[in-house]
């Protein structure tokens, strides 16, 4: 337990960017919460992890560390860092440690999700070889990634969309922070990028405190007041 009051970082996820809590960090900030929404590069799990927690590392703090989707991996590992308080997962991947993206979804059936990817190739500094970027079709993308989000935002986030490097798919996570952290994990029963049945699996596997809300995948945008209960209840739970 910790007497000092948490601050909350929320970590995106892949084809978002952190506009994407746009609807919940109105409530935390409302509770007196301190927040901090950062850019992930998207790159690569492992280099992600670690710019994430570069910054938690720079927190003076406890911390309690939010992922949605990929971030959830993300935070899997970048939530080893001594002041994370909990975890909190949305929608999100929580990785066992040495299991990668592609190993856990391969797990369960495809969503519509792997019918929809887009995949470009970029530049790679200081090599021959390009990466590749991995994103959404923009016609498909408000169905899949946001059904009961605002059309006219749906339609805005598709191409506004932040790509995710397909390395990431294939690191593997070194560590799980939830198996010495507090975890909470939400279900978007009603998700069509994730299979629901791959959160449920995670969470489950971790121990974690669930709840489940019919949603899209963007559940933060969807449904905040639900996501932000949940976040103010690891706070709880980890606050004397």
């Amino acid at each position: 337990m910790t007497t000092s009051a948490p601050t909350v970082v929320l970590v995106h996820g892949a084809f978002a960017d952190a506009s994407s809590f746009a609807r919940v960090i109105p409530e935390l900030l409302a509770d007196g919460l301190q927040v901090l929404a950062p850019a992930v590069p998207n790159r690569s799990l492992l280099g992600d992890a670690a710019y994430i927690a570069s910054i938690v590392r720079r927190i003076p703090g406890p911390v309690i560390l939010v992922g949605h989707s990929y971030g959830g991996a993300v935070i899997t590992v970048a939530g080893a860092q001594n002041n994370v308080q909990a975890l909190v997962y949305l929608a999100g991947y929580a990785l066992e440690e040495g299991e990668s993206l592609g190993e856990l979804q391969g797990r369960f059936p495809d969503s519509e999700l792997a019918s929809a990817l887009v995949f470009t190739p970029f530049p790679v500094e200081g090599s021959d070889e390009p990466g590749t970027d991995v994103t959404v079709d923009v016609d498909r993308f408000p169905a899949i990634f946001a059904a009961d989000v605002d059309p006219g935002l749906a339609r805005t986030l598709a191409v506004s969309q932040r790509p995710l490097a397909g390395e990431a798919f294939a690191e593997a996570a070194p560590l799980a922070a939830w198996r010495t952290k507090p975890s909470w994990g939400l279900v978007s029963s009603s998700d069509r990028t994730i299979n629901p049945d791959v959160e449920r699996f995670g969470y489950r596997r971790a121990g974690m405190t669930t709840v489940e809300v019919d949603s899209s995948h963007l559940v933060m945008l969807a449904h905040p007041k639900e996501v932000a209960d949940l976040i103010r209840e690891a706070v709880r739970s980890t606050s004397a």
